[in-house]
């Protein structure tokens, strides 16, 4: 009966009311373990920030109890955090070996690879990490090498399906493992944490095979180059474009950095089979002829510095898109990106490109299973309580649903939020508060030190630009001794607003007189007086607000 009063704490640090930075605390007793590290890419009013990672105070304050990280798959929003992590906490990783693969370039680049502790799983172990065993259960999904979790401590097995999809004609020929979740339903699961991506299409995904014959149909017949522009990480994706080559004799030519990288890896570890003499260096396509190559490159989201949107404007080194080639972007826009994919597929037009894309083909497939495919593991599994995970509010609010919909009571689902505490074990389930957690930004080499405040100066500059006064005062008189002069940055052009500008610095000059009459000497009150009158004058004269700087020099 102790045992039964005591409770397993899962608290999710992302991946909540959000699609990314996927990551998960199980705590039991004194143990606690970590599932995936990952990433989201930063929102459009994030300016200049490169990525953002969960908030890992809870993790730093409860270092000591840390006893393992354990990953699903290798996409950023589940390993992209990881060396942050790692650098706060050095714990073993449990990954896959094609995980793994990618995790080593990825700390390779941060210069802790040495000091890391990096351990191989496969499907069907089972290991013990302090109070937990945790078993590994193939899944498929975009990515190779993927699994759900069965974690089980005293009082609680959890079931953590990762990102999945039911695909019964994989590429590897590895269908997920829908047995051992059946026999682990029988055994008796205590809570579900299921991915909730594509909970809002109804029916099945379709299998990644069927894009294999796409290409085969789009291939035939194409005298001119073909460019294939999809995720770096679907590496059964990229086997298929390889095939499709082979089949019509061409030469494959990989470009972009991330591409390069994912390939290298994954040839490495036997996961891409490319015969010899098919790839080529992107430095020797001007020695075959255009009939006989086929170009990889990364891009299918119009990611600014990619390989696809640098050829679509003419700035790719190697590639120069000619009429008549046949670009295929093998990928649907994740939410936020259209735009930027729109701009691309019409400049490659424009340059005088065939564009094929999801709209007008079967080129990309989900990795994401959608509601039949949810329905069938939750009838597999049966749980007593439900927590659905990856994905905004309402795809978790329609993930619940749908559970209820195949009789799960109501008060046995729950819907999280970051940073809240899921208290559970066989017979009781109740969210009891909340930790620390958020979000932490990521800019070039600064982790965290991006704020509210920071974006919202670069909000302001952005919006309605800079406005400089520089003035020299006397130190001992407090007189003005030269200036004031302007400078302004994304607000006017000086030269062209001449007459602003000569208004302006008179109503500087006014504010200054009025300080000197008064006898203030002080600084801040100077420059306040300045920033006060001049926000009002240029406010009146061109109904905007641009971020005024007072800089005062003693002569």
């Amino acid at each position: 009966m102790a045992k039964q009063k005591e409770k397993l704490k899962v608290i999710p640090l992302g991946g909540l009311g959000e699609v990314g930075k996927n990551m998960t605390i199980f705590e039991y007793k004194n143990d606690i373990i970590i599932v995936d590290s990952g990433l989201r890419f930063p929102d459009d009013d994030m300016y200049g920030i490169d990525m953002v990672i969960p908030d890992l105070s809870y993790i730093i304050k409860n270092r000591n109890k840390i006893r393992g990280i354990v990953l699903t798959h290798g996409h950023e929003d589940h390993i992209g955090a990881l060396p942050y992590l790692l650098k706060e906490v050095n714990v073993p990783v449990y990954a896959t070996k094609l995980t793994l693969g990618l995790v080593e370039n990825k700390l390779k680049e941060h210069g802790i690879l040495r000091n890391s502790n990096l351990k191989v799983v496969k499907a069907k172990d089972v290991i013990q990490i302090g109070e937990f065993s945790v078993e590994f259960i193939h899944v498929s999904h975009s990515i190779a090498d993927s699994v759900a979790l069965a974690i089980k401590c005293e009082v609680a097995t959890v079931v953590h399906t990762g990102d999945f999809k039911i695909d019964y004609t994989p590429i590897d020929n590895k269908v997920m493992d829908l047995h051992r979740l059946a026999e682990l339903g029988k055994e008796g699961v205590t809570l579900l944490m299921a991915d909730s991506t594509n909970v809002e299409r109804p029916g099945y995904s379709m299998s990644e095979s069927t894009v294999g014959q796409t290409f085969l149909e789009l291939f035939r017949g194409v005298t001119s180059r073909i460019i294939v522009a999809t995720f770096a990480s679907n590496i059964h994706r990229v086997q298929q474009i390889i095939n499709a080559a082979i089949h019509y004799n061409r030469k494959v030519v990989v470009s972009g950095r991330s591409m390069v990288n994912i390939v290298s890896v994954a040839e490495e570890l036997g996961y891409i089979n490319i015969p010899d003499g098919v790839l080529i260096d992107l430095n020797d396509i001007k020695k075959y002829p255009d009939e006989q190559l086929v170009i990889i490159t990364t891009g299918s989201q119009g990611e600014p510095m990619s390989g696809l949107s640098r050829m679509s404007i003419s700035e790719h080194k190697k590639v120069e898109i000619s009429k008549g080639d046949l670009v295929i972007i093998s990928a649907t826009p994740i939410p936020g990106n259209e735009k930027s994919i729109s701009q691309v597929i019409n400049q490659l037009y424009k340059l005088g490109a065939n564009v094929i894309y999801s709209k007008l083909a079967d080129v990309h497939v989900s990795g994401h299973a959608c509601q039949e495919e949810l329905k069938l593991i939750h009838t597999l599994i049966r749980p007593k309580y439900f927590l659905p995970v990856h994905g905004e509010y309402r795809m978790l609010m329609q993930h619940a649903q749908l559970a209820e919909s195949l009789g799960m009571p109501q008060e046995n689902i729950f819907i999280g939020e970051i940073g809240s505490v899921l208290e559970v074990n066989r017979d009781f389930a109740k969210i009891n508060g909340k930790v620390q957690s958020g979000q932490t930004l990521v800019d070039g080499l600064g982790v965290g030190d991006v704020g509210n405040i920071v974006l919202r100066d670069r909000k302001h500059l952005s919006q309605d630009g800079l406005f400089i006064v520089v003035v020299s005062l006397d130190k001992e008189k407090g007189k003005v001794v030269a200036g004031p002069d302007v400078i302004s940055r994304g607000f006017v052009y000086v030269r062209e607003s001449g007459n602003l500008i000569e208004e302006a610095k008179a109503v500087v000059r006014q504010a200054l007189t009025k300080c000197e009459e008064s006898q203030v000497t002080d600084w801040s009150t100077i420059k306040g007086a300045i920033r006060d009158t001049l926000r009002q004058f240029l406010y009146e004269k061109t109904k905007r607000k641009p971020m005024i700087l007072p800089i005062i020099m003693e002569v």
